[in-house]
C-alpha cells in the first residue's frame, strides 16, 4: 500500500496519542469518513455518529475481543475525529 506523506502524518499522530488500529487501512478509513463528513459541513455529533461504530468495531478487532469499554472506544473516536481534522482533511 502507497502511503503519501499527508497519511503518513494523520498515521504517526494517531501512533503518538496512543491509538492502535486494527491496521493502516481501517485507520485510513476512519479519518476518511471523517473528512468526508466534515466535507459536507456535517455537525461535530454527526461526525461523531458516523465514525463511533467504525472506532468500536476497530477498537474490538484491535484487542481480539468483544469487549471494548465505552471510555476506550469515545476516548479513541475523539483522538482519531481530532487527528484527522488536523493532519487529514
Amino acid at each position: 500500500m502507497v502511503v503519501t506523506g499527508q497519511q503518513r502524518a494523520y498515521l504517526d499522530a494517531l501512533g503518538a496519542a496512543g491509538v492502535k488500529p486494527s491496521s493502516d487501512l481501517m485507520a485510513l478509513r476512519i479519518g476518511s469518513y471523517v473528512c468526508q463528513a466534515r466535507a459536507a459541513k456535517q455537525s461535530d455529533q454527526a461526525v461523531w455518529d458516523v465514525v463511533v461504530p467504525l472506532v468500536r468495531g476497530d477498537v474490538r478487532t484491535a484487542r481480539l475481543s468483544s469487549a471494548a469499554s465505552a471510555d476506550d472506544v469515545n476516548s479513541a473516536t475523539a483522538d482519531y475525529i481530532r487527528i484527522a481534522t488536523d493532519k487529514l482533511c
